[in-house]
Formats: C-alpha cells, structure tokens, sequence
C-alpha cells in the first residue's frame, strides 16, 4: 500500500504543483476591481490545496513523508495551537490544558505533530455533537519491557506523551481495533475521509513513536501519542516571522532541474519574476553539462525522481564534485529513500515538498541561499 500510495503521491503532487502554482499566479495578477474572478480562483485554490492536504495524509499513513524532525517541548507547541483549537472545537466544548512541569524534549516535526492533535481535536469535536469537555495533557512516561513485548513496534524507554480525551459517544472494541486503518470511519458519507486516525498513526509511526486509543461506549475516548525522549538538550531555533517575500538579483544564478515540463516552466518563470538568472535542465547529464559550462551557479533547484538514471541526490553530488561550493535545495512530490532515510531527511538536506506556491519558493531559496551550503550525505 505504501509503495502504491508513493508513486500516486508522486504523480498526482506534480499535477498540484501546475495547479495550485498557476492558480497562484493568476490570482495575484487578476485585477483588484473584479471581486467576482477573484473569488472563482480563490476557491479553485482552496480545493487544490485540499487535494494536498488529502495526498499528505496518504503519505502520512504510508510512513513515506519526509519529515524535518527538530528539538521540540510539546508545552510550547499546545500552547502555541490554543487558540486555534478553540476556534476549531466551538464553543460548546470546554478545552483544557494539562501540561507537565519538567517535559522532556523529543525530536519531531512539529508541524506535523500540530496536525496530528488538530486532527484529534476535530475527532473529539466530532463525538460530541451536544457538546462536553476537550483535554490535552503532556506528561513525561516511560514504557517498560513487558509493555513493548506485546506490542509491535515498540521499544522500551523514556517517552513523552500527549494524550487528547474527550467526554463523547465513546467507541467498541471492534470500532478500536479498525480507528487506525485508511478510509475506515463512522462519520456520515462526506463528512470525513477516514484519513484523520490513519495520518496520526503514520507520523507517530515514522517519528519512532508509539499511539494508542482507550475508550468505553458512552463514556469517551482518550488517545495517547507517544514519541521517543530527545536526550539532547538543544534549543530549537527561533521561528522567522517574517511574510515578506525575498528576492532576488541577476548576480544570482539558479539551475532548476526538472523532468515534468510545465513544472520546469512554472519554477522557471517564478524564479525569474523574483530576479534571479535561471538556467534549466530536463535530467541530470544535462544539468551537469550546464555547470561545466557556466561561469557561476549559486543554487541547484533540482526534484528527486528524475528519469535517465540519475536521481537528483547522485546528480547534487556529482555537481558538488564540479563546484563543492553549490547550495543545493531539492524538491519532490514522494521522495522514496534518495535524500530520507528511516522516515527523515538527511542530516543538512533542504527541501521544499510538491505543491509550493511561488511565495513558498522565494523564502526558501533565499534561506538556502543565505545559509550556506547544505551538504550531501
């Protein structure tokens, strides 16, 4: 199914890519006095990053993702989503945080772990339709060896947990024992993919971590997230605020490497909108030809899967070997096993994921840009 799953991911990401990349262009080039284009490529959009969100979640339960773990106290991060769980929940639910003094730190995506207790926060929402009580606790925890010996997957440890419970319908052992599996639900036809659980599960799965649901009919559910300590202490860097949109200068070239056309095209023309030289090539022995020709390029914008032989993990190490001063940033729609390995990106790999609007693509170029080169394991 994953294996299934990835190449579908890979295929139907690039299709969003034209997609969601040109619906952008358009709507910020659209005049300001016709409200009524600017609403139809609004909500074209809008369905086009659902259909992201809906590949996403595929990959999620697939465990083929790539996830960009970073130290992470997951006090700071509940508190940080508060107040969009509260405007999410409703207000006939009364939300609750429980946070452990003294957590350990863990290793995790964090926007992923943010989707997966939204994610369980709307299950939660959802089991009570007359309204009830919504906690979030964190705690410290550590699993024995009797506990993971009946368990798959599991490894005795220290661990943190975060539990999401709710006062709900509740579930049977048989709804329990189904909650993880994709597409599997008991909401009503469209009013859910079943894709909810199942997201959750592959992350936690993918991070090394360990989920488990308890529940009764009639008195709630709690579901129990829990991920690996991290034993070292490093602060995680400071988000950037910033919304402005980086550009660039013609004294910077950039080698876009593409196969699908109309992505090159639409990578092409946004890195030039931005000002910067752009030189493209359709596979590697061609992008490699372009850089032992040029006098200068700064940055390799190159996807992952690439026809011809050469992924452009192999193509990125044979440029460094021709200018070992090259910044490289990959993109991918599926990444399969070039630039991730067990479930993470390799240590100093930058990446941008399938679909990205041009904004996306100026901030990330420029962080590349500016921070130095990013080396291949």
């Amino acid at each position: 199914m994953g294996q299934l799953t990835g190449g579908i991911a890979h295929d139907f990401n690039n299709l969003l890519q034209i997609i969601i990349g040109n619906l952008d262009t358009l709507q910020r080039n659209l005049p300001e006095d016709s409200p009524r284009l600017q609403r139809a490529a609004g909500h074209a959009l809008t369905g086009a990053r659902r259909a992201a969100t809906l590949t996403q979640r595929l990959l999620a339960f697939s465990r083929r993702q790539p996830l960009d773990p970073r130290p992470t106290n997951a006090n700071t991060l509940v508190g940080n989503i508060s107040d969009l769980i509260h405007r999410t929940i409703g207000e006939t639910i009364h939300v609750e945080t429980v946070l452990g003094a003294g957590l350990w730190k863990v290793d995790v995506d964090g926007a992923e772990l943010e989707a997966a207790v939204l994610n369980l926060s709307v299950n939660a929402r959802d089991a009570m339709p007359d309204g009830g009580r919504l906690t979030i606790e964190t705690a410290n925890a550590h699993i024995d060896e009797a506990y993971a010996a009946t368990h798959a997957e599991v490894l005795p440890g220290q661990y943190v947990v975060l539990s999401v419970s709710d006062t709900g319908v509740g579930m049977d052992e048989a709804t329990i024992a189904q909650a993880f599996e994709p597409f599997f639900t008991t909401k009503a036809v469209g009013k859910g993919t079943g894709l909810g659980l199942s997201q959750v599960y592959g992350f936690v799965k993918q991070s090394g971590g360990h989920v488990k649901i308890y529940s009764e009919v009639g008195q709630g559910t709690t579901v129990k997230i829990y991920l690996p300590r991290l034993n070292s202490e490093a602060d995680p860097p400071e988000p950037d605020e910033t919304t402005l949109v980086p550009e660039g200068s013609e004294e910077e070239t950039i080698l876009v490497l593409e196969d699908d056309d109309d992505v090159r095209t639409y990578s092409v023309e946004s890195l030039r909108d931005l000002g910067y030289r752009v030189l493209e090539a359709h596979d590697g022995p061609s992008a490699l030809r372009l850089l032992e020709r040029q006098a200068r390029v700064d940055l390799l914008f190159s996807d992952v899967v690439l026809p011809g032989g050469m992924t452009g993990a192999q193509v990125a190490a044979k440029a460094r070997e021709l200018r070992p001063e090259l910044r490289v940033l990959f993109t991918t729609g599926y990444a399969r096993n070039a630039i991730i390995h067990h479930g993470r990106l390799d240590k100093g790999v930058q990446l941008i994921t399938k679909p990205f609007t041009a904004a996306d693509l100026a901030a990330r170029v420029r962080d590349v840009l500016d921070e130095g080169t990013a080396k291949i394991s």
